[in-house]
């Protein structure tokens, strides 16, 4: 079964003007989600209705239970260029008040990403600016072109990545994130691999096949796993990550443990360890390969 999707089918119309869906859903056979920025003519660059978009769509990859892995991917040449600049100039004329509330949803699109309970993957090319870097360090993996290239650049213009702090500090480290946050210098996709911000790099650096057979590579590995297990793990790193190792952690890794123990997929995985076979939650290999 292939499900095609977009936040709305239909073309609306505002004014005078025909407005699309500039960022579309598309779920395969296996359950990968793909959420795709369509908006190439603009670099991909967002604003606050790609925001909203993102938000609506997140919920709906959430409350799907046939997706195991989301993508998170764009058309055209470049990943995304970061703040539309429309909305950027509209920004200026903002209260302290309309900044508040236009930050707020931004921030609240980017907690979504970052708490899927699904494994996320970044498919990135060309650029990432600004808070695309804050997108692609909220997913939990990341493929890269080795042409792709990344800068934090909000000091030029005089702010900062505030609302993607969190994520890019998670993903670079804190003593990387001072330097670029700081410098605004771009770096490039090897950069960005050896400080953790990117898991795979594409063997060609002009070959859009090979950035997806790289993807391609990472999603059939994922799905090869338990889909409750890996939603476990997932959450795990986040319920466990900065806290002391005391009593009532202890107690909280070995609730989790148990329960999946006693669990029917954990219960079956083991199963077909000790029985050297493939899990129920593998039919075949060939169901793991996306038709050709």
């Amino acid at each position: 079964m292939n499900d095609k999707t977009a936040i709305d089918d239909k073309v609306a119309i505002s004014g005078n003007e025909l407005t699309r869906p500039t960022v579309l859903l598309e779920i395969d056979h296996r359950g990968v989600a793909t959420v795709t920025l369509d908006r190439a003519e603009k670099q991909n660059a967002f604003d606050d209705v790609i925001i909203n978009e993102l938000i609506d769509i997140f919920s709906q990859v959430e409350q799907n239970p046939a997706i195991r892995v989301m993508v998170l991917a764009a058309k055209g040449k470049n990943f995304s260029a970061g703040g539309d600049l429309n909305w950027m100039k509209r920004m200026i004329t903002f209260s302290h008040q309309e900044n508040l509330d236009d930050a707020k949803q931004l921030a609240l699109m980017l907690q979504r990403l970052n708490t899927l309970s699904v494994p996320t993957i970044a498919r990135v090319q060309g650029a990432a600016y600004g808070g695309a870097v804050g997108l692609v360090s909220c997913c939990d993996m990341a493929v890269a072109s080795r042409s792709a290239s990344f800068c934090l650049s909000e000091v030029k213009v005089g702010i900062a990545p505030a609302t993607i702090a969190p994520y890019v500090i998670a993903a670079i480290g804190s003593r990387a994130a001072r330097r670029y946050f700081l410098s605004a210098e771009r770096f490039s996709a090897e950069r960005a691999h050896d400080l953790g911000l990117v898991s795979e790099l594409s063997e060609d650096k002009t070959s859009d096949s090979a950035l997806n057979q790289t993807l391609e590579s990472l999603v059939s590995t994922i799905l090869k796993n338990s889909p409750n297990a890996q939603k476990a793990a997932k959450k795990l790193v986040r319920d466990t990550e900065y806290k002391a190792i005391d009593e009532q952690l202890m107690n909280h890794t070995s609730e989790v443990i148990a329960t999946l123990r006693a669990s029917e997929e954990g219960q079956e995985g083991l199963s077909a360890f000790f029985e050297k076979r493939s899990p129920n939650w593998i039919e075949t290999d060939s169901d793991l390969e996306e038709p050709k």
